[in-house]
């Protein structure tokens, strides 16, 4: 007889118990198991249901534990903290391939466990039946590069700033300065939604007259993220009015909505998403706790999102320049054969032209949208030479000539990086 098709969770774990009794029990509390035996988990029924270990290897130990509330065992001297890497399976069966329940078994309960100092889920691995039953992607990098006109290079893209206190006029006025200097891509900043200052109908219906003016005169329509983060209906009548008002692009936040909002707006949406993930911090800033990007960033993928924020290199925040290119990969890494849900990472927090050459050469790929606040916006020359600094140095990355060398034939990167002459 076959093994059931099964769920794979790879984790990093920290406990001062044996590394396969905590894995044990994690592979308990998620599946049949609980605390003590109960009469009804028989031997046939955790053959049926219960998770199993299908990989274990200690990598190392630490001097203290990582994480408050740990248990070490009774009675024990010398404790040593050590940790290891976990993989987990469970059968399909036990839950189908439903998102919302798959996140309750991988990334349940199992963070709290007393026999654990430290847990992070690292990867997850789904059978087919998941990608049958989510669409994935509608849109996806080809679609966004479709509907902004772009191909062979990033997206150049900025911010509305400031994020908030600009009124629905001041926000189209800035539009019109960002569509004539030349930009791809303009988004609200994940602060703004529908505040009485700056109602999202005036707004998007004033940022998107503008965009339509400016696609009318020149050819280029700009693909601007209107931010529809809200409760269900909210977010289905504020993309239904972009849509009507010819915009290519609505924003929401990851952890704003949920899952199961963002599985709802992946079904609903005939416009592409761009997912922020304002709060991830809270999920992964702690090495020995949360989640991996890679592992975060499959179940929205499959949810439905076509963009994802992946921070940026030297960025304003506490990631690191390998976990931002670590993520981005990730974006374009297939899921499924036949089903890739490849999405476009967005690069941003701090950008500038200087990032261009480190990003390129970490991450070998143009599909991406490159989004840069004062990067465009503090260009000594004006925002239209910032956006135009930006492609020039996007340009000397992909042809593999040194910034300093390219700016010599281009003032506005040349003014971009410092160079005054």
């Amino acid at each position: 007889m076959s093994d059931p098709v099964r769920i794979e969770a790879d984790y990093l774990i920290e406990t001062a118990h044996d590394p396969r009794a905590a894995a044990e029990a994690i592979a308990g509390e998620q599946s049949s198991g609980t605390f003590v035996p109960v009469p009804g988990e028989t031997p046939e029924l955790k053959a049926r249901a219960a998770a199993r270990i299908e990989a274990l290897e200690v990598v190392g130990e630490v001097p203290h534990p990582s994480l408050p509330g740990a248990r070490p065992p009774r009675g024990g001297n010398g404790v040593v903290w050590r940790q290891a890497r976990v993989t987990l399976s469970w059968p399909l069966d036990n839950l189908g391939p439903s998102l919302p329940n798959l996140l309750a078994t991988v990334a349940g309960n199992l963070f709290e466990l007393g026999q654990l100092s430290g847990l992070r889920l690292l990867d997850i691995r789904l059978p087919a039946a998941f990608a049958e039953a989510y669409r994935g992607p509608r849109f996806g990098i080809a679609g966004t590069r479709r509907l902004a006109g772009v191909e062979g290079r990033p997206l150049i893209g900025t911010i509305i700033k400031p994020s908030v206190g600009l009124g629905p006029e001041e926000t189209a006025s800035l539009t019109r300065t960002l569509c004539e200097a030349g930009i791809d891509f303009i988004k609200d900043d994940e602060l703004q939604a529908d505040g009485p200052a700056c109602p999202f109908e005036a707004r998007a219906r004033a940022v998107l007259r503008v965009v339509n003016a400016h696609a009318d005169r020149t050819g280029k329509k700009v693909m601007f993220a209107l931010n529809i983060t809200g409760d269900l209906d909210q977010m289905r009548r504020r993309h239904d009015l972009v849509l009507a008002l010819g915009g290519t692009c609505v924003m929401a936040g990851l952890n704003s909505v949920g899952l199961v909002g963002m599985i709802e707006l992946g079904r609903f949406a005939q416009l592409p998403i761009h997912a922020h993930r304002n709060g991830w911090g809270a999920l992964s800033r702690h090495p020995a706790l949360g989640w991996s990007y890679p592992a975060w960033a499959k179940i929205w993928r499959l949810a439905g999102v076509d963009h994802m924020h992946v921070n940026g290199l030297a960025n304003k925040f506490s990631e690191d320049d390998a976990s931002v290119i670590e993520s981005a990969r990730a974006c374009l890494t297939p899921m499924f054969q036949g089903k890739p849900c490849l999405v476009m990472p967005v690069f941003s927090s701090g950008q500038s032209a200087k990032q261009a050459p480190g990003t390129f050469a970490a991450l070998r790929s143009t599909d991406l949208i490159f989004a840069a606040g004062g990067g465009i916006m503090a260009h000594p020359d004006g925002p239209a030479a910032g956006v135009e600094a930006l492609r020039e140095a996007w340009s000397a990355a992909i042809g593999g000539t040194p910034l300093p060398e390219h700016a010599r034939a281009h003032p506005a990167l040349a003014r971009a990086l410092g160079d005054a002459s």
